[in-house]
């Protein structure tokens, strides 16, 4: 009975993700070759890493763009969601080549090949400096939501990577001691693996529903029975559509009077304008179905 509002259309920042994107591919380019000349596995896992990378900006650069489509009859909250399952399949891909990198880098432990020092170092520096500009273009707007935060993420542990490589080839060239690219290689690997967990668990928690974070459904419940003519609350549910997009939805028994006398749609703009307010998550959506005491009667699955 009522809801509050639409949400604003969504701030995508598709030119820097293009920019990003654009820079991220010229210097994927370069490592695979740079990869095929000095045998390095550092370069090739931070190559492997900007596969994953390019393809997660242009995912996330694809995502933006349906982000801005407007909302229909069919999908009422728009393509708003895509955000959520475009950062996933990016932290997907992320966290599987760092467990390729763990592995292979064990592996070269073991049995270190031959490195072209060199060429590491030079598609190092090339790579570190393709990094730099990317993360520029986008450090103004990662907290816009986890679409870019999962893009930004990419660029960031693509820069560890490159700074990792070019250590290995300076340790390579000073010492000759070839392991310190294995050792590289796993550097880069413990530095995304965690990372992209982080992105996967946010992910997976907008997309089950978990109630945002931020926001207590037991101190929610208590604020509303505290309202005038509040006399109980149920079927209480809160989630996310995607990121600054929280719904609320509840049942709300109210004093019979309320329904006599035409005040209950007082009552109900009062309640939602308690969540959207009171609460640091800010519900701008929320949904209330007011109810006599009667009306338990006719409830079916009811729940708390």
């Amino acid at each position: 009975m009522g809801e509050h509002s639409h949400a604003h259309p969504p701030t995508t920042h598709r030119g820097r993700l293009a920019i990003a994107f654009a820079i991220t591919a010229t210097i994927l380019v370069s490592q695979v070759i740079g990869a095929l000349i000095t045998g390095s596995l550092a370069l090739l896992v931070d190559a492997g890493h900007m596969v994953t990378d390019a393809g997660g900006l242009l995912m996330a650069l694809l995502a933006a763009t349906l982000m801005a489509r407007p909302a229909t009859s069919r999908r009422t909250w728009g393509w708003r969601r895509i955000e959520i399952l475009a950062a996933g399949a990016q932290a997907a891909l992320l966290f599987a080549v760092g467990i390729y990198a763990l592995i292979e880098g064990v592996r070269r432990l073991l049995d270190p090949p031959e490195i072209a020092a060199t060429g590491t170092l030079v598609f190092g520096i090339i790579g570190l400096a393709g990094n730099v500009a990317a993360i520029a273009v986008l450090s103004t707007g990662r907290d816009a939501n986890l679409n870019m935060r999962a893009a930004f993420l990419e660029v960031v542990n693509d820069a560890l990577g490159s700074v990792a490589v070019i250590v290995s080839a300076l340790i390579i060239t000073f010492t000759g001691w070839t392991r310190a690219d294995a050792l590289a290689g796993i550097a880069i690997a413990v530095l995304i693996a965690p990372r992209a967990l982080a992105v996967l668990r946010t992910a997976g928690r907008v997309l089950l529903e978990t109630t945002p974070e931020g926001l207590d459904l037991d101190v929610v419940r208590d604020h509303l029975l505290a309202q005038p003519h509040v006399r109980g609350v149920h079927d209480l549910h809160a989630s996310q559509i995607a990121t600054g997009l929280p719904v609320l939805t509840a049942h709300i028994v109210l004093d019979d009077e309320c329904f006599q006398d035409g005040h209950a749609p007082r009552i109900l703009d009062d309640l939602q304008a308690c969540v959207a307010e009171h609460f640091d998550v800010g519900v701008q959506h929320s949904t209330f179905q007011l109810e006599p005491s009667t009306h338990s009667g006719h409830e079916h699955g009811m729940h708390d």
